[in-house]
């Protein structure tokens, strides 16, 4: 038992010469018994010390491959059906719901545009449809003030509720010309 004490702090002593040689010790006061000391007790005690070996490069573990997972590509505003207060609704991803407003037309361009367009901003990119939706309608794309590409539903441009959070639905019904477009839970696929 006492050869296996002596072999573990040879090998200790020997990692902290090999240190000291390669640069690995910040502190020239530092004795080799010393270093080796702390080291040993901070490995001990469960805390964790600075590695004594150069870091590796970690990786995230295994990466999707570019079959089962895809991401949308940038400028991508993905659309999906989910639950609110007043039942299932179009929303971004990010749980924001979104509107229609009620003096524009189908197929025309959006007619929100100025102060409205603060307080009810476009919602703009290219639409695409979660993966978990199916949606009754269609996205589309219109030009909007300024050339913004404002995304539509069934030809209704789309916009956000400035300042609302996520899945509220306080823009509903406002003036009597703002309203989410209400869906189904079959919209939903399973």
């Amino acid at each position: 038992m006492h050869k296996t004490g002596w072999a573990a702090a040879t090998g200790l002593g020997s990692l902290v010469l090999l240190l000291a040689a390669c640069g690995g010790s910040s502190s020239s006061s530092n004795s080799a018994a010393g270093t080796a000391s702390g080291t040993a007790q901070s490995t001990m005690s469960g805390s964790s010390a600075p590695s004594a070996t150069p870091t590796a490069h970690h990786s995230a573990g295994p990466q999707p491959s570019t079959g089962t997972v895809s991401f949308p590509a940038v400028g991508t505003t993905v659309l999906i059906v989910q639950k609110s207060a007043i039942g299932y609704v179009l929303a971004e991803a990010n749980g924001q719901v979104v509107y229609v407003y009620s003096k524009d037309t189908k197929g025309g361009s959006p007619t929100c545009t100025g102060s409205c367009a603060t307080a009810w901003p476009a919602v703009t990119g290219t639409p695409k449809a979660g993966p978990a939706d199916s949606f009754p309608g269609t996205f589309g794309v219109v030009k909007g003030a300024g050339g913004v590409e404002q995304i539509t539903y069934n030809g209704m441009p789309l916009y956000k509720f400035a300042g609302a959070k996520p899945l509220t639905v306080g823009g509903n019904g406002l003036a009597g010309e703002w309203h989410v477009v209400k869906l189904s839970v079959s919209d939903i696929s399973s």
